[in-house]
């Protein structure tokens, strides 16, 4: 189905809830039926992402490599051994900053609530991220098979899995004809094209102080943009805020950044790119996106002090 652009477009939109997040999903079009139909496909889209991603159901991809682990390879589709794959290739770049073998960590050690009262130490924490290692998952391009190479060792795709379903269905809807809009995955979003005046979309980045207020606002078409920050899910001990992403390295929470902000053209991309940085800290994190292309990153630390990389103008 092609939009007919001879009459007037207007823009339709409608918040849902899918793969336990709220997803909004925009599209310009001639009349709200053309619309209905258009934002229908891009969510069945994204439920079936979900469906072959989660790991909140028995028969998913994603289960069947972890039930297999330290026991056996697995055979997979080909969307779900690409997405490894890129996978691999991230983690590769950022040293490991980025591992979709993190559902091997021990949760017991970090829950954030209120009962969480202290810090583990670090021969503690350590031990509770000894099975994440992206190195020991091992693909077959052959056979399309994916081992977890350790009894215990857990995939998941909570770091990419938003940006990858904003794409596809992104993709999805350019491909049924639809000229612009925008798949807002509880933050992690693409947009492409125009509104119908003709105007870039306007995207906020979250205020790190206040989830619901923007710091600040970015004007973009055919772009995507990511934002992780410590404001999501944190918890307070002795007056300090611990935040929910835990290196993978050490175990340990991040420190001394509030926010990231990954803006690129690929919402997987963007979504994958920005715990890495906040793992790999300002200096390391900036110069990693300095030396790639088309991508662009904002840090907001601890101070409230704005970091940006070098092609931050060019990239919009």
């Amino acid at each position: 189905m092609l939009i007919d652009t001879s009459t007037e477009l207007s823009q339709y939109s409608r918040l849902t809830r899918l793969m336990g997040n709220r997803f909004g999903i925009t599209v310009v079009s001639t009349d709200a039926q053309e619309a209905d139909f258009f934002i229908d496909a891009a969510i069945g889209e994204i439920r079936r992402i979900e469906d072959v991603l989660t790991t909140f159901k028995e028969s998913s991809e994603t289960n069947q490599i972890n039930a297999a682990a330290g026991l056996h390879p697995v055979s997979v589709s080909e969307e779900v051994f690409q997405l490894i794959k890129r996978a691999q290739r991230i983690s590769a770049l950022t040293q490991g900053a980025f591992d979709i073998s993190y559902g091997g960590t021990d949760k017991r050690l970090w829950n954030f609530d209120t009962h969480m009262q202290c810090l583990p130490d670090a021969q503690q924490a350590k031990a509770a991220v000894r099975k994440i290692d992206y190195r020991k998952v091992i693909l077959d391009e052959t056979e399309r098979t994916v081992l977890l190479r350790e009894k215990g060792m857990r995939i998941g795709f909570g770091g990419i899995g938003k940006g990858y379903a904003a794409e596809k269905a992104k993709r999805l809807l350019q491909k049924m004809g639809v000229a612009s809009g925008v798949v807002n995955a509880a933050g992690d979003l693409a947009a492409w094209g125009k509104r119908p005046d003709g105007s870039a979309w306007t995207v906020g980045i979250a205020d790190p102080n206040s989830k619901w207020l923007p710091f600040s606002h970015l004007d973009i078409s055919d772009m995507a943009v990511a934002t992780s920050g410590n404001y999501e899910k944190f918890v307070m001990i002795d007056g300090k805020r611990y935040a929910h992403t835990i290196d993978p390295r050490t175990g340990l929470p991040v420190e001394g950044i509030k926010s990231t902000t990954i803006i690129c053209p690929n919402a997987e991309i963007a979504d994958a790119m920005t715990t890495p940085v906040m793992i790999m800290g300002i200096r390391a994190g900036l110069d990693m996106i300095n030396q790639m292309r088309d991508i662009a990153c904002i840090i907001i630390d601890d101070n409230n002090t704005l970091f940006t990389s070098k092609n931050i103008r060019t990239i919009r």
